[in-house]
C-alpha cells in the first residue's frame, strides 16, 4: 500500500471527502463495488452495457443461472430442461416456487409475453436477433410480411378494462396483398372472410388507421403448454441455445407492472417488480443504487447478501481511492498507471486473468473516407497494438490478431484467423492508392470515445500513430455514456472506441455482430459473402465445419475491417480476500446470489490496513 501512495493521496483526500458526505449516515451496505457509469435503464430488453447488466442479474432472473466459476447453465426459473432428439425443441419446466416479488406466480406465461416484447419491432431491442433462432422470431421483428402470411394488427383502442399502457386490441387474419397508396403502404388483410384495409399510423385517423401490423405472434416457435411449461421451437440446432437463456435480455418482465406504470415509470424503485435474488430499494444519480435482498426469491436461503450498493463512478483513480479507503470492496478495473506496484501487492488482490473480450475501433463505413477499404486496413496496419498494451494497459492485455480472442481457444477448438499486425509502409501504401499519398487531400477523421482516462490515452496514442505514420489530420471526441451510445445507434461518428464482452462461449457472439441484419451491426458495413458464411455455420451440424466457416468469415472480417481490433482484454478486478463467491471468469460475470463476506477476515484484514 505505501508504494501506492504518491498516486492516491495527491488531490484525493478531497475525492474521498466528498464520497464520505454523500453517503451521510446511510447504513454501510454489505458489500460495496464500484459500477462505471450511469446506467441507462433497468430494462432488461433495452441496455447492452456491463453496468447495466450487473444490475438487472441481480433484479431478474432468466430460464437459467450460470455458474459463477465455469459459467455452465444452472437453473433458474427453470428447474428443468429437456432437449429433443434432433436438438431444436426445449421444454422448460418452471419452478413451482418460483415467485415476483409482488408475490405473484412466475409463469411460462410471463416469458412468452416478456419475449414478444423484446421481439416486438417498437421495443428496438437491439439484443432481439439472439432470439431470431426461434421459428419464426425473425419475421415477428423484420416485418418481413408477404401474401398469405397470418398476422396481427394492433389497433389503437385498448380493449375494455386494459391496463393504461396495455398494447392496443389485436385482431388476426390472413395477409392478401401489400398495396402503395400515395407513399404508404396498405395492408389488405382477410379476417373473418372479408378483406380489411389498414394503414399504419401513430395516432388513430380514420378505420383502416392501427400502431402495427405483425407477423402473427401465435405462429413463432413459442408454446405454453400450461401454465408451468414453456415449449420453444428453433428454426436449426444452437449448441449454445440454453447458455443464452442465463443472458440478462432473455429475463422476463412483469406484465402488470409494465402495463401499469409504462416505460421507464416501471422501473422506478417503488413500481418495479422483479424475480431475482435483489430488489430495487433506491437509486441516487451520480452516487449509487442500493439493492436489498428479496425475500421473495426461490433460492433466499442461500443469498449470503442483504445490501448491495454499486457506485456509480467513472473515474479508475476514484474507484482506486474507494478501495484503498475501505469504501469499496470489489472495484472493475484500477489506473494503468499503478498496475505493476497492484500486481505486486503481497494480498494478492489485484488477479488480471483472460477474457472472452475484445478492444476495438468501430468504423463508419458510410462516411468518406472510411467508405474505402483501403483507408480502413491503412488504418488497422499504422496502429502499433504492442505500444499501446506495453506502454498505456500495462496489465497483461493481448495485442489483438484477430477479432475473436485467443481466450476461446481454451473453451473450443477454434483457431482465429489472423490480420491485426504492424506495418507503417503497407499503411503508407494503401493510403497512397486510396487516393491520399502522404494523407494529402485526405478528409479529417475523428475518434468519438466515452469518458473514462485509459480510452482517453488510448485514443491520444493512436491519434499520434496515425498523424505520424499516415500524416493525416485527427482529431477526438469525448462523450458521455447515454450520448456516445446515441452516436453509435445513429451512425454520427466516423471512428468509434467499443468494446465486445461474449454473451455465450462460441465464435458465433464476436462475429454474428457484423452480419447485415444485426440490429448491433452500427458499422454500415453489409457483405452477403460474410452473411452467408455465418449463416451457413449457424446450420451446420458437424462442429469441425462450423468452426471452418466461421474461420473464414473472421478472415473477411480483418481483410474489410468494419472493425479495427486493438488489444484483447484481462478482467482488471481488484477484490478484498474477505469476499467469497466472486471467481474470475472469462465473462467477468460475477452473480451477486453468490457472492458472501467473511466478517471475522474482513475485520482482520481493515484492522491490519488501518481502516478499522
Amino acid at each position: 500500500m505505501k508504494a501506492l501512495l504518491p498516486y492516491l493521496l495527491v488531490g484525493l483526500f478531497v475525492a474521498g471527502m466528498v464520497w464520505a458526505v454523500a453517503v451521510g449516515r446511510l447504513p454501510p451496505a454489505d458489500f460495496t463495488f464500484t459500477n462505471g457509469d450511469e446506467i441507462k435503464t433497468v430494462d432488461p430488453a433495452l441496455v447492452t452495457g456491463q453496468p447495466e447488466g450487473r444490475i438487472i442479474w441481480a433484479l431478474f432472473e432468466g430460464l437459467c443461472r450460470w455458474h459463477p466459476e465455469t459459467l455452465e447453465p444452472l437453473p433458474g426459473m427453470a428447474e428443468s430442461w429437456e432437449v429433443s432428439p434432433d436438438k431444436r425443441t426445449y421444454t422448460f419446466a418452471i419452478r413451482p416456487d418460483a415467485v415476483w416479488s409482488d408475490g405473484t406466480p412466475v409463469t411460462a406465461e410471463d416469458f412468452a409475453w416478456s419475449w414478444r416484447r423484446f421481439l416486438h419491432p417498437g421495443t428496438a431491442s437491439e439484443y432481439a436477433k439472439e432470439l431470431w433462432y426461434i421459428e419464426g422470431a425473425k419475421k415477428f421483428t423484420t416485418r418481413d410480411l408477404a401474401p398469405g402470411d397470418p398476422v396481427e394488427i394492433e389497433l389503437h383502442e385498448r380493449a375494455p378494462g386494459a391496463l393504461p399502457f396495455a398494447e392496443g386490441e389485436i385482431i388476426r387474419g390472413k395477409l392478401a396483398a401489400i398495396d402503395q397508396e400515395e407513399g404508404e403502404e396498405v395492408y389488405r388483410v382477410e379476417v373473418g372472410g372479408r378483406v380489411r384495409r389498414f394503414r399504419m399510423s401513430e395516432s388513430p385517423g380514420g378505420e383502416d388507421a392501427c400502431r402495427w401490423v405483425l407477423y402473427d405472434f401465435r405462429h413463432v416457435g413459442i408454446r405454453v403448454p400450461d401454465e408451468k411449461t414453456l415449449e420453444v421451437r428453433l428454426r436449426h440446432p444452437v449448441p449454445y441455445f440454453v447458455d443464452l437463456m442465463g443472458f440478462y435480455p432473455m429475463f422476463p418482465v412483469n406484465r402488470r407492472c409494465v402495463e401499469t406504470y409504462g416505460f421507464p415509470a416501471w422501473t422506478k424503485p417503488e413500481n418495479i417488480v422483479g424475480n431475482g435474488a435483489f430488489r430495487l430499494k433506491f437509486r441516487r444519480i451520480r452516487d449509487r443504487i442500493r439493492l436489498v435482498k428479496s425475500e421473495t426469491y426461490w433460492n433466499r436461503e442461500n443469498v449470503q447478501l442483504r445490501t448491495v450498493d454499486a457506485l456509480a463512478v467513472k473515474s479508475n483513480t476514484t474507484m482506486l481511492n474507494l478501495y484503498m479507503t475501505g469504501q469499496a470492496d470489489w472495484i472493475t478495473t484500477v489506473p494503468t498507471e499503478v498496475v505493476p506496484e497492484l500486481l505486486g501487492r503481497p494480498q494478492g488482490d489485484f488477479r488480471p486473468a483472460p477474457l472472452l473480450s475484445v478492444y476495438y475501433y468501430l468504423v463508419n463505413t458510410t462516411r468518406p473516407p472510411l467508405d474505402d477499404s483501403r483507408v480502413r486496413r491503412a488504418l488497422s496496419l499504422a496502429t502499433d497494438r504492442r505500444e499501446i498494451v506495453e506502454e498505456l494497459t500495462r496489465g497483461g492485455q493481448a495485442p489483438a490478431t484477430s477479432f475473436v480472442p485467443e481466450a476461446l481457444s481454451d473453451y473450443v477448438d477454434y483457431t482465429p484467423a489472423e490480420g491485426g499486425r504492424y506495418d507503417p509502409d503497407e499503411a503508407r501504401r494503401l493510403l497512397a492508392e486510396a487516393g491520399f499519398p502522404g494523407g494529402r487531400g485526405c478528409p479529417k477523421v475523428e475518434i468519438l470515445y466515452n469518458v473514462s482516462e485509459s480510452h482517453k490515452a488510448i485514443a491520444e496514442l493512436i491519434m499520434s500513430q496515425w498523424k505520424r505514420t499516415l500524416g493525416i489530420d485527427v482529431g477526438l471526441v469525448q462523450q458521455e455514456w447515454s450520448a456516445y451510445l446515441s452516436a453509435r445507434r445513429r451512425k454520427e461518428y466516423q471512428v468509434a472506441r467499443a468494446g465486445w464482452i461474449g454473451d455465450y462461449v462460441d465464435p458465433n457472439t464476436f462475429l454474428d455482430l457484423f452480419v447485415s441484419d444485426n440490429p448491433q451491426n452500427q458499422s454500415g458495413w453489409s457483405n452477403p459473402e460474410y452473411d452467408r458464411l455465418i449463416a451457413a455455420a449457424q446450420h451446420e451440424a458437424d462442429d469441425e465445419r462450423r468452426m471452418e466457416l466461421f474461420r473464414r468469415a473472421e478472415g473477411l472480417l480483418l481483410t474489410e475491417l468494419p472493425a479495427i481490433p486493438i488489444y484483447f482484454y484481462v478482467s482488471q478486478s481488484m477484490v478484498r480476500p474477505y469476499v467469497k463467491g466472486l471467481y474470475p471468469n472469462i465473462q467477468d460475470v460475477h452473480p451477486l446470489w453468490a457472492i458472501r463476506i467473511d466478517e471475522a477476515e474482513k475485520d482482520r484484514v481493515l484492522k491490519e490496513e488501518g481502516l478499522r
